[in-house]
């Protein structure tokens, strides 16, 4: 590896450092479907979110949910010392991306088919937590 790719990922580690981050791939459900949920959480605070999710009737908040436990455990083990109510957790990121999609045929009149996408998503939450100094 040259000297230049060296340092810049040298410097890549160290960002990733400060990062708590959960990933869920290939979760079947339509990458839509997910979005509609990272939208009423993103920003929010961790035990708002936590709430959101828990009381929404979606079959896909379950999933965010567990991911986004997952994502304050990943916390909670890199800041050992910290308590999470003084932290003020919140979620920084959440992206869906599309993941692979399960093409199949479904019987159709006349002899013909009809093509099914059933589609599944990558999901990642990015958690952080805000200083009390910057208050």
């Amino acid at each position: 590896m040259g000297e230049r790719k060296k340092i810049a990922a040298d410097l890549r580690k160290e960002a990733n450092k400060s990062f708590h981050v959960a990933k869920l791939n290939n979760c079947p459900t339509s990458p839509r479907k997910m979005r509609l949920l990272a939208d009423l959480i993103r920003g929010k605070k961790v035990d708002y979110a936590l709430n959101v999710l828990k009381f929404n009737a979606k079959e896909a908040s379950g999933r965010l949910e567990k991911l986004l436990l997952s994502a304050v455990a990943n916390w909670q083990a890199k800041n050992e010392g910290i308590r999470i109510e003084e932290a003020n957790l919140f979620v920084k990121e959440v992206f869906v991306d599309s993941a692979r999609q399960l093409k199949r045929l479904r019987p159709a009149p006349q002899g013909r088919g009809y093509r099914i996408r059933k589609r599944s998503n990558h999901v990642t939450i990015v958690v952080d937590s805000k200083s009390v100094e910057s208050k």
